[in-house]
């Protein structure tokens, strides 16, 4: 995700600039300590998500927006909660209050990241998975769940199930998360197929499969719980 950080105050650009360096995912684009200049950067580049300060002096962070009407992700980063209300007014994703953590962060970015990625995979119904010996196309809605098993991956549908040498890093960069969901080292679930959630623990039938930390706060913005 192409990221700019606008923030006029040095302290709290490092401490953000710190906290996306954090995150593989981000990629850096540039910094502003104005919206003049930020403005500008925004008319001829495309980024995914914008993390910005309101209050910049001679262009206040609400009318950047206004003006440049960017078409990404917006986190708002201020010391003021009286912006918030008009904040959320022009969509932005979420709205961080300084000082934040790097865990508030953290969820704020995994917000943003789910909303591009509904965004990015609009209607996608099915996906090619290389079994043995041949390209098998896979509809998404015949998808249960995935389990790791070694070197395979067993893919659990609707009638059958099939086995296949991808990695699960191919498999989620084939299939949106909205639809199958990493939520362990070893599984991925159709969130469509979930019944119920208790204890960490995703029940599809007879199986009980286990979310881990690495990817609970991922998961739970997926199927929506805040």
């Amino acid at each position: 995700m192409k990221c700019i950080i606008v923030e006029d105050e040095p302290l709290a650009l490092e401490r953000t600039k710190g906290y996306v360096e954090k995150l593989p995912f981000l990629k850096l684009l540039a910094t502003f300590d104005n919206g003049v200049d930020a403005l500008l950067f925004l008319k001829d580049n495309t980024i995914d998500l914008l993390f910005l300060d309101i209050n910049l002096g001679e262009l206040s962070g609400i009318q950047m927006l206004e003006a440049a009407k960017p078409d990404c992700a917006v986190i708002i980063t201020t010391a003021y909660h009286e912006y918030a209300l008009k904040g959320y007014e022009l969509n932005v994703t979420d709205y961080l209050l300084k000082p934040f953590t790097f865990e508030r962060f953290f969820q704020a970015v995994e917000k943003a990241k789910v909303s591009l990625d509904k965004k990015e995979t609009p209607e996608k119904k099915s996906v090619f998975i290389k079994t043995e010996y041949r390209l098998e196309q896979v509809l998404l809605s015949d998808i249960i769940y995935i389990e790791g098993m070694r070197d395979y991956r067993r893919i659990f549908l609707t009638g059958k199930s099939i086995m296949t040498l991808q990695t699960f890093k191919e498999l989620e960069e084939m299939i949106p998360p909205s639809a199958v969901c990493r939520v362990h080292k070893s599984y991925m679930v159709a969130v469509d197929k979930i019944e119920s959630i208790e204890k960490d623990r995703i029940k599809i039938g007879k199986e009980r499969i286990p979310i881990s930390d690495t990817y609970k706060s991922h998961f739970f913005n997926i199927i929506g719980r805040k």
